[in-house]
């Protein structure tokens, strides 16, 4: 077994990413309290009750739109839409509007659970692509989406920095305690099947940080922030050079289904457009265009 490299000199430990940050010390195995493991039972304290803290409204994020979008509101249809599904989904709107002119498609990227949030909080979204079916079923339990499909399937991967430094190799080694791991948080699809995997594969893995969405996670592991993050193997695809991705066997993995659905409060004048772009997803011609980004069929 290679030594581990690790961290070196305190790297990327400036605190400036977005993520929940945990105790840096590095004491072994179990040294740090781990986020993905089962609480321990609480012991009663005398200390008075704490006081609730009031629920944070679920933030908008801004749209991304394509450089054909209209100004024409009843000419263009919103589209939320996992952030694992950012590269794909700009390719596949370009593509549903050069086969309808005139018409545009504006996109809302984030985790898949901010994004259930915002539609129960009546943000103006025409069409829901959730990373995970527990997400979708979510709206569906709200009366935000119709009737979803299926469209795409997706699996995890290990992403380095090119150089891997920390000579990470499989699975097994994301459960060394000099390694620092990022993934997604638990409420997010990613970080819900990062969960299902060490469970599955019976790792203790003590992560870093916990990310809002599966691109935060790329992205530090880019910025040479972490030595390795749990991700999707689409993610690795769409970073290309950036990072070096590495493959977990199917025997060990899990699998993410993604469902797509009109949302119950597309109006009428974008409710044609929504079903249009669904339909487009769901054809020969979209399905194509998902397997080059690397997603798996329903």
């Amino acid at each position: 077994q290679p030594a581990r490299g690790g961290r070196r000199d305190g790297a990327g430990r400036d605190g400036g990413g977005r993520g929940r940050r945990f105790d840096d010390e590095r004491g072994g195995r179990g040294s740090r309290p781990n986020p993905f493991a089962r609480p321990a039972k609480p012991q009663p304290e005398a200390a008075a009750e704490p006081v609730a803290e009031p629920e944070a409204e679920p933030v908008v994020e801004p749209v991304v739109e394509s450089e054909a979008t209209s100004s024409d509101d009843t000419n263009t249809i919103t589209v939320s839409a996992a952030a694992s599904l950012t590269d794909s989904f700009t390719a596949l709107g370009a593509a549903f509007e050069q086969d309808n002119p005139g018409i545009a498609v504006r996109f809302n990227f984030a985790g898949s659970s901010t994004l259930a949030e915002q539609l129960a909080a009546g943000a103006p979204v025409d069409v829901f692509a959730a990373a995970s079916s527990e997400a979708m079923d979510r709206a569906v339990q709200a009366g935000t989406v119709e009737q979803p499909e299926l469209f795409a399937t997706n699996t995890l991967a290990i992403a380095v920095p090119p150089n891997n430094p920390a000579q990470i190799s499989r699975l097994d080694d994301l459960a060394h305690p000099d390694i620092t791991i990022v993934v997604c948080d638990v409420p997010v699809p990613c970080g819900a099947a990062t969960q299902r995997l060490f469970d599955a594969n019976a790792l203790f893995v003590v992560p870093a940080s916990l990310e809002r969405d599966v691109r935060a996670v790329l992205t530090k592991v880019i910025q040479d922030e972490a030595d390795a993050g749990i991700v999707y193997r689409t993610d690795i695809t769409a970073a290309g050079d950036a990072v070096h991705g590495i493959d977990i066997s199917s025997e060990s993995n899990v699998i993410n289904s993604y469902p797509i659905a009109v949302t119950a409060t597309a109006d009428d004048s974008s409710r044609d457009l929504a079903t249009q772009f669904v339909d487009f997803v769901l054809s020969d011609d979209g399905q194509s265009i998902l397997r080059s980004w690397g997603f798996g069929t329903p």
